[in-house]
């Protein structure tokens, strides 16, 4: 099935520059996958996933082109990036569109995405100018003593479908830049916008064959990449149970692993707190992309003084949002993904309103459109409070003191994100500090991100890997120690 060209509020455009490229772009040789649009269940593409033996032949690929990216002069690589760039920048609206209509994003999250992702590989851009290594003291003052980073060969990268173009140039960018070469698995929800984009850019780019290779299925074909013998290091972002499984096979090869996973993070508003300043950012952490962020505020932990009027300004920003087809309407909410994951959302909501909760808005849907929710008088046991929701709920706990306000907070598995308001930057400053998250906020809301800043978590929400700025030399480089000596050195007898 060909592509279907992006369409206007005035009908059909004509196909554009991405459009063809995907009319003849397929990753694999396996069985058809048929692609479909949230919103409306219409059909968007159907493209062959790829078999065992095609990622096979794609990592070998990589293995073998990587060795002369590798040594390919800077200033040639920077080239590539900044022409990258240049060709995201002028096609952004294709592929906001296709981020649009595979994923359900309101015109906000996807013009925010695009942004990302062109941040993203200008920061690319700036990496292989910067310096590689040291010149270090030696006890042996005779040798010269050099530390330097060398590319790790073939990174294995397996992003989710939610942010599918940040969360894939966030990896090939600055893996590229820096000498790697890429093995690339979207998820095979959101194919064009998290897997052909970036063949057709970097290729219009001018990057050399081989380098950047995309497949296309499920976890048969990600535990392919994890295990393939050519694939150095992997980096997966998505849900903790998935990452688990990962970290186990690439841990028993071995191998280095970068995992962003899950979050359940914590908005905590202290009694000094601006209270409608703190609901309308507990609404845009918890409701914004239909709650499908991993650093969604998942966990509302609100002093009991201000408990009352935060719950009520939380109900009145989540009942006049509006929800519809984000591609052709005016709207705040688009759909969740699948029936899967609205099942999923809707049987979390109705076993802790069972189990206590209070339903103050929300609960219901049509179709895939789940109305923002607000739940009251929310019990830790509960799992609106223990669950990653990943849909657009705000459960509400109340708290006394900021000693249980910190207990409560810190009340997870997960580490990835959180935030706190408060009247006194001090005071909001001095209670961040103690949250076991890889970042955290005060008097904002959780869903920040910067290109060129380590973003990450702790705990369940991943291993310590990081991404962004400096952060990148740990994630795609690997230390290497030369010594050089003019005269070679003699060595006492029996040697």
């Amino acid at each position: 099935m060909v592509a279907t060209a992006p369409e206007t509020t005035a009908g059909k455009a004509e196909a554009g520059w991405f459009d063809r490229f995907l009319d003849d772009w397929n990753p694999g040789s396996g069985e058809p996958k048929e692609v479909r649009e949230p919103a409306t269940g219409q059909p968007l593409l159907t493209r062959r996933l790829s078999t065992l033996e095609d990622v096979a032949r794609a990592a070998a690929a990589a293995a073998a082109a990587q060795p002369a990216w590798a040594e390919t002069n800077y200033l040639e690589r920077v080239r590539i990036l900044r022409r990258a760039a240049d060709i995201y920048e002028a096609h952004r609206d294709e592929f906001g569109t296709w981020t649009q209509r595979e994923t359900g994003a309101v015109f906000n999250k996807m013009h925010h995405e695009s942004n990302f992702a062109y941040q993203e590989i200008l920061n690319a851009a700036t990496l292989p100018s910067q310096p590689l290594g040291s010149l270090m003291p030696s006890a042996q003052q005779e040798r010269m003593s050099i530390v330097r980073r060398v590319p790790i060969g073939v990174i294995g990268a397996i992003t989710p479908w939610n942010s599918p173009s940040v969360l894939g140039m966030r990896v090939v960018a600055p893996a590229l830049a820096l000498g790697n070469a890429v093995v690339l698995k979207p998820d095979p929800q959101t194919p064009a916008c998290g897997g052909a984009m970036f063949a057709a850019v970097f290729r219009d780019a001018g990057l050399p064959e081989g380098l950047l290779q995309i497949v296309l299925g499920g976890a048969e074909v990600g535990e392919a990449i994890v295990t393939d013998p050519n694939v150095r290091a992997v980096s997966f972002t998505g849900s903790t149970a998935a990452g688990r499984r990962v970290g186990t096979l690439a841990g028993g090869l071995l191998k280095k692993v970068s995992l962003e996973l899950g979050g359940n993070n914590a908005f905590v508003v202290l009694d000094d707190a601006d209270v409608d300043a703190a609901a309308s950012a507990g609404a845009y952490s918890a409701f914004q992309f239909q709650g499908q962020v991993c650093f969604a505020a998942g966990r509302h932990i609100v002093h009991r003084s201000v408990a009352k009027d935060y719950i009520d300004a939380l109900v009145e920003k989540a009942a006049r949002l509006r929800l519809g087809d984000p591609y052709r309407e005016e709207v705040d909410l688009g759909p969740i993904v699948n029936e899967k994951q609205l099942a999923r959302v809707d049987g979390i909501v109705r076993r802790s309103v069972d189990g206590g909760a209070r339903l103050a808005v929300g609960g219901t849907h049509e179709g895939l459109f789940y109305r923002p929710t607000v739940l009251a008088d929310v019990t830790t046991g509960l799992p609106a409070w223990t669950d990653e929701i990943f849909g657009p709920v705000a459960p509400v706990v109340v708290f006394d003191t900021d000693e249980e306000a910190l207990r409560l907070a810190n009340d997870s598995e997960y580490g990835l994100a959180g935030a706190v308001y408060s009247g006194s930057t001090s005071r909001g400053l001095a209670f961040a500090q103690q949250i076991r998250s890889g970042m955290v906020h005060v008097n904002d809301q959780t869903v920040n991100d910067e290109a060129i800043i380590p973003f990450g978590g702790m705990g369940a929400s991943g291993n310590g890997g990081r991404f962004g700025g400096a952060a990148n030399w740990d994630e795609f480089t690997q230390w290497q120690w030369v010594t050089v000596r003019d005269t070679p050195k003699s060595f006492p007898k029996p040697y």
